[in-house]
């Protein structure tokens, strides 16, 4: 199942990524959904190439009631990000990779900041993937919306985060 989504935020790319790598703004996200921030691991300088590895424990409570019986009332998310350094103009990349620990459904996506004068388009396109058979197809679709919210949260929680702390 695809992932896409696109969104402006009138900040920088590296007022972005500053807050998309800033483990305070990754505790209010995970929070906001009712999880938990496990752990999150910033391996490098967001002033060129870097990895971010992000764990969160998350309720299933938005998941149908069939996913939480397989999986229980919460399920640990490990979110990779894998940022190349700027390009000349500011813009960044980040090859994301999410996994379900228990449950067979996992996400990769490109991430792009293009910088767009003193704005930041944030994309994103991906695929959510299941290794079952017959039933992959299935499970990828249900879990791609609940993937996709969370992806998206993200960016959209970004611009009322970087202005309160303007």
């Amino acid at each position: 199942m695809a992932l896409n989504a696109s969104t402006t935020l009138p900040y920088s790319v590296a007022q972005v990524t500053d807050t998309f790598t800033s483990e305070a703004f990754l505790r209010h996200i995970s929070e906001l959904v009712g999880g938990t921030l496990v752990s999150a691991d910033l391996d490098g300088s967001v002033d060129g190439a870097f990895n971010l590895t992000v764990v969160r424990k998350l309720p299933t409570t938005r998941l149908p009631e069939i996913a939480r019986k397989v999986v229980g009332e919460s399920l640990t998310v490990t979110q990779t990000e894998r940022w190349q350094a700027p390009a000349a103009d500011g813009s960044r990349i980040a090859d994301l990779e999410v996994k379900v620990a228990g449950a067979p459904v996992d996400a990769k996506a490109v991430q792009q900041l293009v910088a767009d004068g003193s704005s930041t388009r944030v994309e994103l396109q991906g695929e959510v993937s299941s290794g079952i058979p017959f039933l992959g197809g299935k499970i990828a679709s249900a879990a791609e919306p609940v993937l996709a919210k969370a992806l998206n949260l993200q960016a959209t929680q970004a611009e009322a985060w970087i202005a309160s702390q303007a």
